[in-house]
């Protein structure tokens, strides 16, 4: 190759770098125009779109400042009316103090006018006043001279007069009065009474707990007694009570003082018999279950006690106590029943005085409460109650009638002679309780020796069931004043020798006749 055709090669590549630089430059020249024609649209569209943007918050501020405007001014008109109103009831108002200025004035003027003429009968009375005690001055001398009394001893001799015949009329009246009321309490006390009987409906003699379990046959006693007696020692163990196996054919006798133990030990004894599985083991675990499900028993029959009465509020222990007496009887009544019962009578009472009917039902259904452990612990089971409720938080009220219902201490309120009441109609009521028939008679039998032992009785009646002594004394050597403590010494002596249901009625009946026969 010659250097000509180098030197042209070197030429065409060079105008070759220069044509694709040139074409290079010219591409990247239209891009920055078209870069820059694009930015152009841009700010204009951006221009635009913020003027659109200021034109419309323009609008919507005009429209918000008209909107407040107008608000303005609807607020300013009722601002401006209510001002108006209370305008003119000022105006009223002050038109109203005017005139009742006028009056007060007017009503001043003749009082001021009044004072003058009281004032003038005032001094025109202070004179016929002196006058007349200058004319009575004269008349007391007169009458002293007359009489040769001096004014004192007359007054003396009048005040005495009068003092005695006031007396008099005072003790007649007092007399009356106290007659009147006895009369009229004792008509309230047994129209309450009788009320509160009719509205209680109570059923006859209670369920009674049973200590005795019925066996279907005389084999069965060996089978209770177990091997060498190990069955009946562990039923005892387990209870807590007594199993008495004699000759008492096809029935085991259980004794305790607890009865929630012996309801245990009966319905234990009697699964064991119908299961025929008797051994100490089975025995633990029967009575461990009927223990568990009479608990639930007691709870319910608490629960259920207060529920029907509508008390509510009563400690969760209490409530337990409380079922615990559904297997407490006295005199073969239910205790829980009784409970029950004289809530609803103290309830009924109460609404007659126009007492707290709640608070009264609460005081009848806890005033047994402390039967609940009277085996348990020492002392009168109104005292033992009474303690059981303090401390689970009752009342001092409560506490006060539960132990002042059977008088262990003095009743201190209407709702303490309430409960009193109430328990004694209760268990005095016809059907409320029996007794056996030797238990019945014995105490008729020591009512009317009780009453022959005193000196002057000439006989004794027994009636109404026992619940009535009637006593005649003879009246020769017997007084009417001492009829009455006779009476007394009598209801006394019953007190603290007998015991018995409800309250005896001691009537002593002193008379004297004298009969004589016309002939002819």
């Amino acid at each position: 190759m010659s250097i000509f055709n180098i030197i042209f090669f070197i030429i065409g590549l060079g105008g070759g770098f220069a044509a694709a630089y040139f074409i290079k430059v010219k591409i990247l020249t239209q891009k920055v125009w078209d870069a820059k024609q694009e930015a152009h649209k841009i700010l204009e569209d951006a221009k635009q779109k913020s003027e659109a943007l200021v034109k419309e918050a323009a609008l919507e501020a005009k429209d918000k400042v008209f909107q407040m405007k107008s608000e303005f001014d609807t607020e300013t008109r009722e601002i401006r009316a209510e001002l108006i109103r209370k305008e003119k009831r000022l105006i009223q108002k002050e038109e109203n103090v005017d005139k009742k200025v006028e009056v007060l004035e007017k009503k001043d003027r003749e009082i001021t006018k009044n004072e003058k003429k009281l004032k003038q009968r005032e001094e025109n009375i202070q004179l016929d006043e002196q006058k007349y005690y200058e004319i009575i001055q004269e008349q007391k001398k007169q009458l002293e001279k007359i009489s040769g009394l001096t004014a004192d001893q007359a007054k003396e001799l009048l005040i005495r007069a009068m003092e005695n015949e006031a007396r008099y009329e005072g003790a007649k009246i007092i007399k009356r009065i106290e007659n009147e009321s006895k009369e009229e309490a004792d008509k309230k006390a047994k129209k309450i009474m009788a009320t509160a009987i009719q509205r209680y409906a109570g059923d006859f003699v209670a369920e009674r707990t049973v200590s005795a379990v019925q066996l279907p046959n005389d084999e069965m006693k060996g089978r209770i007694i177990g091997r060498e007696g190990r069955n009946i020692r562990a039923l005892e163990a387990a209870t807590g009570i007594d199993l008495i196996i004699d000759d008492t054919p096809e029935a085991v006798i259980l004794s305790g003082f607890n009865p929630v133990r012996r309801e245990i030990a009966r319905i234990s004894l009697m699964r064991l018999i119908s299961d025929g599985r008797i051994h100490p083991a089975r025995i633990e675990d029967v009575v461990k279950k009927v223990g568990q499900e009479v608990d639930v028993v007691i709870k319910e029959a608490g629960e259920q006690a207060a529920f029907d009465l509508g008390v509510h509020g009563i400690h969760n222990e209490l409530i337990k106590y409380i079922g615990h007496l559904k297997f407490r009887t006295s005199y073969a009544q239910n205790v829980l029943q009784h409970s029950v019962e004289v809530g609803f009578l103290c309830g009924i009472m109460a609404a007659e005085l126009g007492l707290n009917q709640k608070i009264a039902k609460r005081m009848g259904l806890l005033h047994d409460i402390g039967k609940a452990i009277d085996h348990e612990v020492e002392g009168p089971h109104a005292l033992i109650g009474s303690k059981l409720a303090k401390k689970y938080g009752e009342s001092s009220k409560v506490v006060q009638a539960i132990a002042a219902h059977h008088e262990d201490i003095a009743p201190a309120s209407v709702y303490d002679l309430l409960v009193q009441a109430a328990d004694g109609l209760s268990g005095a009521r016809p059907g409320a309780r029996k007794e056996l028939l030797e238990n019945y008679i014995k105490r008729l039998e020591d009512l009317e020796n009780i009453a022959n032992s005193i000196n002057g009785v000439a006989n004794s009646y027994a009636i109404q069931a026992g619940r009535e002594l009637r006593v005649i004394v003879e009246s020769e050597t017997i007084s009417d004043e001492e009829a009455v403590l006779i009476s007394r010494d009598l209801a006394k002596k019953i007190e603290e020798s007998l015991t018995f249901p409800g309250q005896i009625k001691i009537t002593v009946i002193r008379e004297t006749r004298v009969v004589e026969y016309a002939n002819k």
